[in-house]
């Protein structure tokens, strides 16, 4: 792969298919994004969205509506993916140090890991590349491609696609089924809002 497992993502699949109160236009929106990364194939690295209002963007930039097919009635509760420059570095130490501007409603990241059996656990090396290796090594691991996406207002939901069941009929989604990057992304979007209420104080 790619991009080279430092870290196990804590997959809970217990969540799987459980809707709850799932934002239909986050998980359409990381719908749509898992099957773009899937025509793209395997071994691929990481990749970082904004999700911003269709609406809201359509109005900033009516050229797009032509360009996107849609009209206002066809954007109105829906989000747009606007792809970012390419990672630097590791997807999660990445995440750490970004803040959207305000007018990003959510964010959402694909990236490709290997998934152990809980079993496993136990065994895994504390040190990331003794871990990484460890991993690599398994009998039983899975590289398994992950689209999650999570929004201001507090919504989350994950796809998830098994490269030995690569096919559109085998994702699964849910709301928390990768809770630690989720909790990642839901920082990205929370620092602006603590940065700008520093500015504020600082400026008073």
């Amino acid at each position: 792969m790619t991009e080279e497992p430092h870290e196990m993502p804590e997959v809970d699949l217990g969540e799987v298919g459980q809707l709850g109160d799932i934002d239909p236009a986050l998980a359409t929106a990381v719908l749509e994004l898992e099957a773009h990364a899937a025509e793209a194939g395997w071994d691929q690295p990481a990749r970082l969205y904004a999700l911003v209002d269709t609406a809201e963007l359509l109005a900033a930039e009516p050229a797009l509506a032509d360009l996107m097919g849609l009209d206002a009635a066809t954007a109105a509760g829906t989000l747009t993916p606007v792809e970012q420059e390419p990672l630097a570095g590791e997807l999660e130490e990445q995440l750490q140090a970004i803040a959207w501007p305000a007018d990003v409603a959510g964010c959402a990241a694909v990236v490709e890991r290997l998934v152990l059996p809980p079993d496993a656990d136990a065994a895994i090396p504390d040190d990331p590349a003794a871990a990484a290796a460890f991993a690599r090594q398994h009998p039983d691991r899975q590289e398994v491609r992950i689209v999650a996406g999570a929004t201001r207002a507090g919504a989350t939901y994950c796809a998830l696609r098994l490269r030995a069941h690569d096919d559109a009929a085998s994702v699964v989604g849910g709301a928390d089924v990768v809770p630690a990057l989720l909790d990642l992304l839901r920082a990205t979007l929370e620092l602006q809002e603590e940065t700008a209420e520093q500015t504020e104080e600082e400026t008073e």
